[in-house]
């Protein structure tokens, strides 16, 4: 396959808007990156380059940058290149590395993206990440939309190369006389995708000859049928914000039909076969709430609005079961006689059985003014002062509950627990509740 045959290959007439317009590009220095802004600048497009460096492998973490910036030099293409302290960034918010690296990337990604004046990010996902990612969407449990794989044009991401499989990479790079650099963990299998690559996929390979062309068939059949699935689904529903309960009750499925055209918002499947359920037995009031959203039913409708628009909003819960929405709180009763140590008094604690007596027990967002009575402390400690004890920003602090019972705060979740309800020594009549990540 000759130069113009491999452009013409990967970009279509549907890529000529893109191309018409600034394209920040995804540059590790990796052959898949190299290659895709070689291919977008003989292209003619314009492009700029972000670069990551996370200092994870030391000198070859320095190499990789003094690779790409040496690269754009050459090629007169403008280069920014951003620090990351990995670390830091999972001490705050959690997660393996993979996931802050990602979550870091993406975020500096479409910062860049709005200050360049860029029309999309590029990114280099081939044809073998594709059906790397439908493996792991497979073994994790997914549905429809996660077995048809990444999409050529998500949003502002823009994978022009997932039609050209990873081992023509190389050889469009050495037909140019381009070099590039090796990340030399990419043959370690401490991760779940590297196993999938170097392991199990060559397996399936020697074992079922052409298996990636035919999963690749397959993904496009799911691509397809997913968004034949959404016509339906939007036609069937289609106001997400105001959602005639009686029209929705009148549909096969109704809670699938519910789930796919609201999952885009954060919902799942639970909250929504929680509502249609709720909505059977016409219990008008639940509410059900997703990241930035959340759900109201009413006598006819269920209405969604943004969660920035109820500041006060409070999700009344019972506690004689597991809690699901808007976060999992296990809840367990018969338990052995209570010793402190089953407990953490953050995201495991344990209340008398009397808790169950109060009248209104909820779960609401941190407003301003709000105290506790911190177990093992005395007095009362305002919430906002046990924030700034804990160095929370202001993204935590905004997405913390709080356990609220007839007006009392009891859990600060994830944090603190209140001694109010304080379970005594042997008690054998407490509930215990986890909050499950």
């Amino acid at each position: 396959m000759n130069h113009e045959e491999f452009l013409q290959r990967i970009f279509t007439n549907g890529d000529k808007g893109i191309m018409s317009q600034p394209v920040l590009v995804a540059l590790s220095g990796g052959a898949d990156s190299v290659a895709l802004l070689r291919l977008l600048l003989d292209a003619g497009c314009r492009c700029y380059a972000a670069h990551c460096n996370f200092h994870l492998r030391g000198e070859e973490s320095m190499r990789d940058e003094r690779f790409v910036r040496k690269l754009c030099n050459r090629l007169d293409v403008p280069l920014i290149v951003n620090d990351f302290d990995v670390a830091a960034y999972q001490r705050e918010h959690g997660g393996s590395v993979e996931m802050a690296c990602r979550e870091l990337r993406y975020t500096w990604f479409e910062q860049e993206r709005e200050r360049q004046g860029c029309a999309v990010i590029a990114v280099a996902h081939n044809a073998d990440d594709q059906v790397e990612t439908f493996f792991l969407n497979l073994l994790r449990g997914t549905g429809i939309k996660g077995l048809a794989g990444m999409e050529r044009l998500n949003g502002n991401i823009w994978r022009p190369l997932l039609s050209v499989s990873r081992q023509d990479i190389p050889d469009y790079l050495s037909a140019i006389g381009q070099d590039y650099v090796t990340d030399s963990t990419n043959a370690q299998n401490d991760y779940r995708r590297n196993r999938l690559r170097n392991i199990v996929l060559p397996i399936i390979e020697q074992q079922f000859p052409q298996s990636q062309e035919r999963i690749l068939d397959t993904i496009g059949n799911l691509k397809q049928d997913h968004d034949l699935l959404m016509s339906l689904v939007n036609d069937a529903i289609p106001d997400e914000r105001h959602i005639d309960i009686p029209r929705l009750l009148s549909q096969p499925q109704a809670s699938t039909l519910l789930y796919h055209r609201l999952r885009h918002l954060g919902f799942n499947r639970s909250q929504c076969e929680q509502a249609v359920t709720a909505a059977r037995q016409s219990h008008s009031g639940r509410q059900f709430a997703a990241p930035n959203h959340i759900m109201h039913l009413n006598r006819q409708t269920i209405d969604i609005e943004p969660i920035g628009r109820q500041p006060d909003i409070a999700i009344p819960i019972d506690l004689t079961a597991d809690v699901l929405s808007p976060v999992h709180i296990s809840i367990s009763r018969n338990n052995p006689p209570f010793s402190p140590r089953m407990c953490d008094g953050n995201g495991k604690v344990a209340f008398d059985i009397k808790l169950l007596d109060c009248q209104r027990i909820v779960l609401r967002r941190w407003r301003r003014g709000d105290r506790i009575k911190p177990y093992g402390l005395k007095g009362s400690k305002l919430v906002s002062d046990l924030f700034a004890d804990l160095k929370l920003d202001h993204r935590a602090k905004r997405d913390t509950w709080l356990l609220e019972a007839d007006g009392d705060i009891l859990w600060v979740l994830g944090y603190r627990a209140s001694a109010l309800y304080a379970v005594q020594r042997e008690s054998q009549d407490y509930l215990l509740l986890h909050l499950e990540k």
